[in-house]
């Protein structure tokens, strides 16, 4: 019976069922099912989108889709997962956001989506994020990366704001910054100061796994 649901929740990934994934996921926990496992589940399943997609066998609405599933999906599961005080196995914690400016939204998601999918905490701070609302963020989660994204050439600097915001709060040594979107190149990265930059959202993760000394 367990066995069942947790590949149902899997499924509804796989699926694009974004109808009935947060039903499953409450099903699961109604059902008693261990909630990391069920988290584990639905990371199963974007993993194996994610994988297709970095393969070329599926396309940036497939991701975009899957992804919905999964934020629809994991609320309930996350909250029994903290209400029994458990935790999920994870490389690390990244937070994400789109700079301030900027409402681009579909490459940030995606690339949080891959970060989820390899076994990352994601704490996705969405679009339009002022540099004081990355810091303050920063404090609060204590994350391994700060990854920036920027799709207009009007914003770009916006994330030499939040390097620099993190010096002044001596945080910079402590967090490793990744930097992404459209305009933004390898050469803009190094002289913002950045660790590393990422052309494309599977390359995003490989990088951080890099920087982290993950195989």
């Amino acid at each position: 019976m367990a066995g069942a649901t947790l590949e149902e929740l899997k499924q509804i990934v796989l699926d694009f069922d974004m109808d009935n994934a947060e039903t499953v996921a409450k099903k699961a926990i109604c059902e008693g099912l261990d909630p990391v496992e069920c988290a584990q589940a639905l990371t199963e399943g974007i993993r194996e989108i994610g994988d297709k997609f970095e393969s070329g066998e599926m396309f940036l609405p497939d991701l975009v889709c899957a992804s919905e599933v999964v934020k629809n999906a994991l609320p309930p599961i996350t909250v029994e997962i903290e209400k029994q005080g458990k935790k999920t196995a994870s490389h690390g914690k990244v937070i994400i956001g789109t700079v301030f400016g900027d409402i681009h939204s579909i490459g940030k998601s995606m690339v949080a989506t891959l970060f989820f999918a390899s076994g990352f905490e994601v704490v996705d701070l969405g679009i339009n994020v002022k540099s004081e609302a990355f810091l303050k963020a920063v404090k609060e989660h204590n994350p391994d990366v700060i990854a920036m994204s920027a799709l207009l050439t009007t914003t770009m600097m916006e994330q030499k704001n939040v390097i620099e915001g993190l010096k002044k709060e001596n945080l910079r040594d402590k967090i490793k910054v990744i930097v992404g979107g459209s305009p933004i190149n390898a050469e803009f990265a190094e002289n913002i100061g950045a660790d590393g930059y990422a052309a494309t959202a599977p390359e995003g993760v490989k990088v951080v796994k890099k920087m982290l000394g993950i195989n």
